[in-house]
């Protein structure tokens, strides 16, 4: 969605871009997202004025909010159904930490207050409201959007050096880079600087996955607004035509967690006579301050520019890295730019956890290992997958890649790699 976006209002602008796709448009992440467009991203404000101040949040939270206003321009045009919902973070039992949000939020203008959850099926603490929120049908927006716009799928860039891009179609000349490939991988993208590459932006250092899972149900009663649970291991809920979409299960890529049984458990004993009619799972980069790395891919790459870490907030992310790299691009001032640079400090609890589980794995005496860095891959019983639980990639029992950071294939009956540069 982020390169959809970017590609949109680079057209608008009148420059001369091409977007490309390796599959095909919004086969990937977005596919699989809950489709929520809202400026509430958890109980997030409290927190971010405690690490970044209240000024950064401030913009933070301003350019969520420009982002959903610009997304219901857009969809004014889009038969993408478009509807404006209230949004709820709720809390089980702390109602205290609903009082803390409430009190980062005054001031902010955005109308938030404190309310009860009676459309929930359990009891609550109470939950935080966001009025005026939005929710869409994602892939029929995009399928607008992405109409007269200059698109070439199944052109997986293979190779990345200087100004050229290198495709199995041929070779594309730049002078500007956006890299919206969910985890970006490391640049210069080349057999001789591949390493050297990695540790250019560290954002195998600055970034982990997560994986989310989600089932629509069918004669469950509907909800108006869009909830999410405070807590990471809660459950999130919203309708979208006659199906309930129930969200939850989720744990870090290669970690064991609920998965969809947890979800089936709990339709189970909250709606009895619902009917599961799909599931899906969605999988998130995680940033060390939960705000997303949005501008230039780092210090030494001043052509090249980065939207990654979305932190599972994907659609208004998307939003935020279309208006601030299009300004980039076009090299004017933006207000968010700084807020959300990708060289802002590391100095973050989560730097350390993140290294300590990649030297865990790295050291693991497994066969089966990730061809990104080398750290040991874990078997996924719930999805048959073999997972990294360093920085996210996947594969398929056969070896074959489903989720990056890791550009090539693996084996899966030994250790060594398949496959080229990609």
């Amino acid at each position: 969605m982020a390169g959809i976006l970017c590609a949109r209002f680079l057209q608008e602008a009148g420059v001369d871009y091409i977007l490309l796709e390796g599959d095909t448009v919004c086969s990937g992440v977005t596919g699989n997202t809950t489709a929520k467009i809202t400026s509430q991203h958890g109980l997030f404000y409290h927190k971010l004025q405690k690490t970044v101040g209240r000024e950064r949040a401030g913009i933070v939270l301003e350019a969520n909010q420009s982002a959903v206003e610009r997304y219901a321009d857009l969809c004014r045009e889009a038969d993408c159904d478009f509807e404006r919902r209230d949004s709820y973070v709720y809390s089980r039992q702390d109602r205290d930490k609903l009082e803390r949000e409430l009190r980062a939020l005054e001031g902010t203008g955005v109308g938030a207050e404190l309310t009860e959850t009676v459309e929930l099926p359990f009891f609550t603490a109470g939950a935080v409201r966001f009025p005026n929120q939005a929710q869409f049908h994602p892939l029929k927006f995009a399928a607008h959007i992405v109409e007269g716009l200059k698109v070439y799928e199944h052109t997986f860039v293979r190779e990345l050096g200087g100004n050229t891009a290198v495709t199995d179609h041929g070779r594309v000349a730049f002078r500007k880079l956006v890299m919206a490939v969910h985890f970006p991988v490391g640049l210069p993208l080349s057999p001789s600087y591949r390493f050297r590459g990695r540790l250019r932006g560290l954002y195998f250092l600055k970034m982990y996955q997560h994986r989310s899972y989600a089932m629509a149900l069918k004669d469950a009663p509907l909800v108006r607004g869009m909830y999410v649970d405070e807590s990471r291991t809660g459950m999130s809920f919203r309708s979208y035509g006659d199906f309930l979409l129930l969200g939850g299960g989720g744990h870090r890529t290669g970690k064991r967690g609920g998965g969809w049984r947890e979800l089936s458990r709990l339709a189970a004993d909250l709606y009895p006579g619902a009917v599961e009619a799909a599931r899906w799972a969605a999988q998130d980069c995680m940033t060390l301050d939960g705000i997303p790395y949005i501008g230039r891919y780092s210090r030494k790459t001043p052509n090249c520019f980065v939207a990654t870490g979305f932190n599972k907030w994907g659609m208004t992310s998307s939003m935020v890295a279309a208006m601030i790299l299009t300004d980039l691009v076009l090299e004017k001032e933006t207000p968010y730019a700084d807020v959300f640079r990708p060289s802002r400090s590391v100095l973050r609890p989560q730097l350390l956890a993140n290294g300590c589980e990649a030297v865990v794995n790295i050291l693991s005496p497994v066969k089966k290992r990730c061809p990104h860095m080398g750290c040991a891959l874990r078997w996924n019983a719930e999805e048959h997958s073999w997972d990294c639980p360093c920085h996210g990639s996947r594969f398929d029992r056969e070896g074959h890649l489903l989720e990056n950071p890791s550009n090539i294939n693996f084996k899966s009956k030994g250790s060594d790699v398949e496959g080229g540069e990609g």
